[in-house]
């Protein structure tokens, strides 16, 4: 009796969880990539 499939709590978990991670950080990005253009373009 195994159960090899995940139910899909676990996969909206998994979705929720790189959301969380992924938002803040492709924010972060974006004003890196604003500031540095700042930087050396004067």
């Amino acid at each position: 009796m195994s159960n090899d499939s995940s139910p899909p709590d676990r996969r909206r978990l998994i979705a929720f969880a790189w959301i969380w991670v992924g938002a803040p950080f492709a924010y972060g990005v974006y004003e890196l990539v604003q500031k540095a253009t700042q930087l050396f373009n004067g």
